[in-house]
């Protein structure tokens, strides 16, 4: 890219973040994910439902307040915007993630249209729905009582998560799932939605309309930089030289690797594949990743350490302790046995 092109988007992103997002004037309409979002309409067609969730431009993916209204984030509606986050977040969904997402959610709201978590064989298969949410669970990898569809094993969130994913593993176009699924646990909830969606699929439920309490894209007052000042990663605040020991491991001192590149400049030149390769693993969130992965540029920045092996056993090296660490904290709400601040 040209350093005109370069200070061109530079230019127009500065712009950008300093937009209210309700003054941008976006809308699906006559967007590429107007087209996923039918995508969408026409596989829940051709499993013979009637009912099409409404789709809005939101601030994240959702159902909101238990509502069959499905949320898309409003930066999938603007290329300019969908750059942005690719840059802010280390990546952006791309259309197969976007159809993923949407199959999920469309899940949510047929749970939440038809009430089917109120029904007793449902709360006998997947649980109680008024299990307390939480945001860090403990998951089995190698469980077969769950689906797979989402990183991170998020079936095994919550019982309604567990739905939803079963819901959209049923209606992804072209899966075998009861091939797919033979032997598992998991096959008789795909074959209990298939059962259940046989018994709505010609009832329209009521819906309710777009509120401002839901967030759509023209309630948010405010510029494209405080929705991401906003995101907080959930990273516990840590003494900085708490992993020294750790990267002293990965790296060395520069006595030992004379002639290797400075870890700063090799972290920084990789990060955006190490926090990809991270966040796949352990379902974290990018942002979290990333604001760990720039802790570690700092201390090994401060301690002037290097490269002393080949790229690629060092970069496996740095997933693998990455990995370890994230999902000690998804476990524990801790870093490696450094609690969150409030947490006891």
């Amino acid at each position: 890219m040209s350093e005109t092109v370069e200070n061109s988007w530079e230019g127009e992103r500065r712009a950008l973040l300093g937009r209210r997002i309700s003054e941008l004037g976006l809308s699906l309409r006559g967007t590429r994910l107007e087209q996923l979002v039918e995508r969408l309409y026409e596989e829940l067609a051709a499993k013979g439902l009637r009912f099409k969730p409404p789709v809005y431009l939101s601030d994240q993916w959702g159902c909101p307040e238990d509502t069959p209204l499905i949320g898309v984030p409003f930066y999938l509606a603007d290329p300019r915007l969908a750059r942005i986050e690719a840059e802010e977040a280390i990546e952006v969904e791309d259309e197969r993630d976007i159809m993923r997402y949407l199959r999920h959610e469309a899940g949510h709201a047929f749970n939440y249209a038809y009430r089917l978590y109120d029904r007793a064989d449902w709360r006998q298969l997947f649980g109680p729905y008024s299990r307390p949410y939480r945001e860090r669970y403990r998951a089995d990898p190698f469980s077969r009582a769950y689906v797979r569809h989402i990183l991170g094993w998020y079936a095994q969130k919550h019982p309604d998560e567990d739905f939803a994913e079963t819901f959209a593993v049923w209606l992804t176009p072209g899966l075998d799932w009861r091939r797919e699924y033979a032997g598992w646990q998991a096959l008789e909830k795909i074959e209990y939605v298939d059962r259940v969606m046989g018994e709505v699929r010609d009832e329209l439920p009521d819906v309710p309309s777009v509120t401002p309490d839901d967030l759509p894209v023209e309630a948010m007052d405010y510029t494209v930089e405080e929705h991401y000042q906003g995101e907080s990663a959930p990273i516990p605040s840590v003494d900085t030289r708490h992993f020294d020991g750790d990267l002293r491991t990965i790296f060395g001192a520069a006595d030992e690797a004379p002639g290797g590149e400075a870890a700063a400049v090799f972290l920084r030149r990789h990060r955006r594949e190490i926090v990809s390769r991270i966040a796949y693993w352990t379902g974290e969130g990018t942002v979290a990743v990333r604001r760990f992965i720039d802790l570690l540029i700092e201390r090994v920045d401060a301690m002037s350490l290097r490269v002393r092996g080949l790229e690629a056993s060092t970069l496996i090296e740095l997933t693998a302790f990455g990995t370890a660490v994230m999902m000690n904290f998804r476990y524990t709400d801790a870093l490696d046995g450094v609690p969150r601040e409030g947490n006891p």
